[in-house]
């Protein structure tokens, strides 16, 4: 599997707070999928420290080795100290499905760009050091039709290499669901079709849509 295809996610979400020149600045990075996702964590975050003068933030929606679903907002910081500097951290990351939040309560020093800069990206960059991670595995579903005979056969080839029965239905046959990571498709479609001789039928996978798997 390519490295486009798998790529690290959060595993929880964490906080992390530092104070430079009196000011407070409050990180708060978690795992979001999708634009909407990134919507509802910023107004959560935003109710957990009401009363800030900034809730600046950034987001990768998604696979970070694509530019669809980014955003960012400076949050009435001076135009690109705070947004694009949190982005820039997240995107060389190379995380994906994350959102960073950074919450200012102002401490009455100005810190000049350079400083404001340094302090959103700063803040971040500590926040993603105690992030824990995992791996995401794009996945499909595949529906196999069976033969009575060869049931037990594909169960203990299911198992055996660790993919999910999602499902299992009896008809005039055997209908079973699995759930398998992309690259192992054509290797399972071969080897199943070989072991059944033939008998099995597999719906083609793109029909079944995008899953994914977590390790």
């Amino acid at each position: 599997m390519t490295a486009e295809n798998t790529y690290s996610i959060p595993a929880e979400s964490v906080t992390c707070e530092q104070a430079i020149k009196r000011s407070r600045f409050i990180a708060v990075l978690g795992r979001v999928k999708g634009r909407e996702e990134a919507e509802r964590f910023i107004a959560e975050t935003k109710t957990r420290w009401p009363g800030a003068d900034h809730y600046c933030w950034a987001f990768v929606a998604g696979n970070p080795a694509q530019t669809v679903d980014i955003g960012m907002s400076d949050d009435g910081e001076p135009q690109g100290t705070a947004g694009r500097p949190m982005l820039n951290v997240l995107q060389h990351s190379g995380i994906g499905e994350i959102a960073a939040v950074v919450v200012r309560f102002f401490g009455g020093t100005k810190l000049g760009t350079g400083g404001l800069v340094r302090a959103y990206a700063g803040t971040v960059r500590k926040a993603l050091d105690r992030l824990p991670l995992q791996e995401f595995v794009p996945c499909l579903t595949l529906d196999l039709i069976v033969p009575f005979a060869d049931e037990d056969s594909f169960r203990r080839l299911i198992d055996e290499k660790g993919f999910t029965l999602e499902n299992i239905r009896y008809a005039q046959k055997v209908e079973m669901t699995v759930k398998l990571p992309v690259d192992e498709v054509e290797v399972f479609s071969r080897e199943a079709t070989d072991r059944s001789c033939g008998r099995v039928k597999i719906v083609d996978p793109e029909s079944s849509g995008p899953a994914c798997c977590i390790s």
